[in-house]
């Protein structure tokens, strides 16, 4: 599929690389998925978002989180699926700080009304056993 990509001369469009990078993450192939990441220069937020998802699906949560903070470094501005991968990243006690500061994101950007990141605080609290926060 790269190569057909690659020869048809779509490794430019933000959505097919996009695509591109949340394929190789579902495949567990996070390097070939990085490796696309890294080429391309978008201030887009969905290659970030897909970078961060395929780190949170493959339990580097670390990664995802630092990924982000590179996002907001390059004034990237996250959305309600970026916030949805991140509180993914943080399903567990040792993530739980952090998932809480990406809750304080979610008001702050004032996305806490949506249906997915309402879903997804709701997933990240409980699995962190906090289900009264």
């Amino acid at each position: 599929i790269h190569a057909s990509i690659v020869a048809r001369g779509l490794e430019l469009d933000v959505t097919v690389v996009s695509t591109l990078v949340s394929m190789y993450g579902k495949c567990w192939s996070l390097e070939d998925a990085r490796k696309v990441f890294n080429k391309m220069c978008w201030q887009n937020v969905v290659p970030w978002t897909a970078m961060i998802s395929a780190y949170a699906q493959n339990g580097r949560s670390k990664d995802a989180l630092e990924l982000f903070g590179q996002m907001q470094q390059v004034g990237v501005k996250p959305d309600s699926i970026t916030f949805v991968s991140l509180l993914s990243a943080c399903v567990c006690p040792a993530f739980f700080t952090e998932g809480k500061v990406i809750h304080a994101g979610i008001v702050a950007s004032e996305l806490e009304s949506d249906v997915f990141v309402e879903n997804a605080l709701i997933n990240m609290y409980a699995k962190c056993g906090s289900v009264k926060d």
